[in-house]
């Protein structure tokens, strides 16, 4: 039997699950070894301590990475820099919790000196800096070459007998798409773990890395414009500038932003 696709809701659940399992262990790595003078209290504390400030920092942070991640795709931002601007607001409600949670004793909380605030600060975006980037870079596989062009199906080779036709492979992309969507892909855009698959009916997520959505799309010629962008060459229907800002305008209105350093291989590509 055939296994049907999780739905968005399920897919997010399980992720923020397994957020939750790494970010349980790394708090048992920091209770270990016990940075910024935690090493002095006993064990369990440590692991009490941290473990509820990796649950704690991940509330905090992984909403401002969907916010980087909006930015990059909306905006034509960098992705890093975004990040980085992400982490630095992030800090600041997490910097509150920590001081928060560290005030003795518990229920007469009073803010702080300066120095105290800011060194609690840079403490913090220490951490949430390390953790922000690792997952980044775990989650974040190596780019599809550009252009990105399917190879030409090899002909079978010549059979003595006709043989009945076995049934078309199943294409784990097309199989998550609505069949009131049709086949007609005229873009592909990352969002956060899942693509949007835009066609010229409508649009559809499906949990699946952009890369590997790529590669499903099948003989259809295009090009990965942009870092959370794949865009069909028959799909574009105008160019829009604004400065040094370049847009693909595409059906339904929808517009694609061009990375700068993809500008040259469109022009040479004779997109734009």
């Amino acid at each position: 039997m055939q296994t049907q696709p999780a739905s968005p809701r399920h897919a997010l659940a399980r992720r923020i699950i397994i957020d939750l399992a790494v970010m349980t262990v790394i708090g048992v790595f920091l209770a270990i070894i016990g940075p910024f003078g935690s090493i002095a209290a006993p064990l369990p504390e440590r692991l009490i301590t941290w473990i509820g400030f990796g649950w704690l920092g991940y509330a905090c942070y992984r909403p401002m990475q969907t916010v980087a991640s909006w930015g990059e795709r909306t905006l034509a931002l960098p992705r890093w820099g975004m990040l980085a601007a992400a982490v630095l607001v992030g800090t600041v409600p997490m910097t509150v919790a920590v001081l928060a949670i560290n005030s003795t004793p518990l229920g007469s909380l009073r803010w702080p000196g300066l120095d105290t605030a800011m060194a609690t600060y840079f403490s913090v975006l220490v951490i949430g800096g390390a953790v922000t980037v690792l997952f980044n870079l775990v989650q974040s596989g190596p780019r599809p070459a550009m252009p990105v062009a399917a190879a030409a199906p090899v002909p079978p080779a010549p059979v003595a007998e006709a043989a009945p036709a076995a049934p078309p492979p199943s294409n784990p992309l097309f199989d998550q798409l609505p069949a009131e969507l049709g086949s007609a892909i005229i873009a592909l855009e990352m969002e956060d773990h899942y693509v949007r698959v835009h066609t010229v009916l409508g649009s559809a997520l499906v949990l699946m890395r952009l890369r590997d959505a790529v590669a499903l799309v099948g003989d259809l010629e295009g090009m990965q414009v942009h870092r959370s962008w794949w865009v069909a060459r028959g799909a574009v229907e105008d160019v829009a500038r604004e400065g040094r800002n370049i847009r693909l305008k595409l059906p339904r209105g929808l517009e694609a932003p061009v990375a700068r350093a993809n500008v040259a291989t469109l022009r040479d590509a004779r997109w734009i």
